[in-house]
């Protein structure tokens, strides 16, 4: 396949699916369906691949349940070529991690790594803030060291609802200026906002530590900019790293094929 290849990247996550056309290393814009949207998501993945004779649709996923309703919607509709990270193609990244926990490891971490990488031409700390938040790890040469994995902010707040039920039920959003929350639902976010900041940076200290020298910072994920936006220790947001990701991962593989 050739370098500039016409794709289709699919993400299937946690709790929403992501799309983008690829006509080159530049995505089309990204689009993003909850699960419950499924029908509309299929739709508009079909769409996409019928445009300018696209040369395939590339899946990955963290969610088999989820990926599984979508391929069966999907199979039927679709003209173009399909293939599934994991099943007709590997990730190309090397790693320092043992053959049981790269196995257990989620195809968006590894896709990010690669992906991450490839933005910025060396090593790289990336934070992935979705359903959970995950940090971390890409050296210059590309080999990904693992990282960490903690409870998302939406998580979080769900959470305290749950276990205790004196906390309110709320919406994610970003607290207000005040330095001390005034009221618990205020509280609530406060503790989630700087908490999950507060995370991060002890991760990326330690990340640096390890390494010798401070990466640059790249962040995703469907609640980056609302964590993230204003934080200057994060050099750049890219939304769609995984679709991106998913790209790379498939014209490296399908190269491969050609020249094997």
């Amino acid at each position: 396949m050739a370098e500039g290849a016409k794709l289709v990247a699919v993400n299937v996550g946690n709790s929403a699916m992501t799309f983008a056309r690829f006509e080159g290393d530049e995505p089309q814009p990204l689009r993003r369906f909850l699960h419950a949207d499924l029908p509309a998501a299929v739709d508009a993945i079909v769409s996409a691949s019928a445009e300018k004779q696209c040369d395939g649709v590339v899946v990955a996923s963290v969610h088999g349940k989820m990926r599984d309703a979508l391929l069966d919607a999907l199979i039927p509709k679709l003209d173009a070529e399909l293939y599934r990270v994991g099943d007709d193609l590997h990730i190309p990244i090397n790693h320092t991690l043992s053959d049981a926990a790269i196995a257990r490891t989620g195809q968006d971490r590894l896709l990010n790594a690669l992906a991450a990488h490839r933005v910025c031409g060396a090593a790289a700390m990336i934070i992935d803030a979705g359903t959970a938040i995950t940090v971390d790890f890409v050296d210059g040469e590309g080999t990904f060291h693992g990282g960490a994995i903690a409870p998302g902010a939406r998580m979080s707040l769900r959470a305290m609802h749950e276990h205790a039920p004196a906390l309110p039920a709320i919406e994610l959003h970003a607290p207000d200026q005040a330095h001390f929350g005034a009221d618990t639902e205020q509280a609530m976010l406060q503790g989630m906002y700087y908490g999950a900041q507060g995370l991060v940076h002890r991760l990326l200290e330690r990340y640096a530590e390890a390494a010798g020298f401070y990466p640059p910072v790249i962040a995703t994920g469907g609640d980056a900019a609302l964590l993230f936006d204003s934080d200057p220790i994060v050099e750049r947001i890219v939304p769609d790293l995984t679709l991106r990701g998913i790209a790379y991962a498939c014209r490296a593989a399908l190269a491969d094929d050609v020249s094997a």
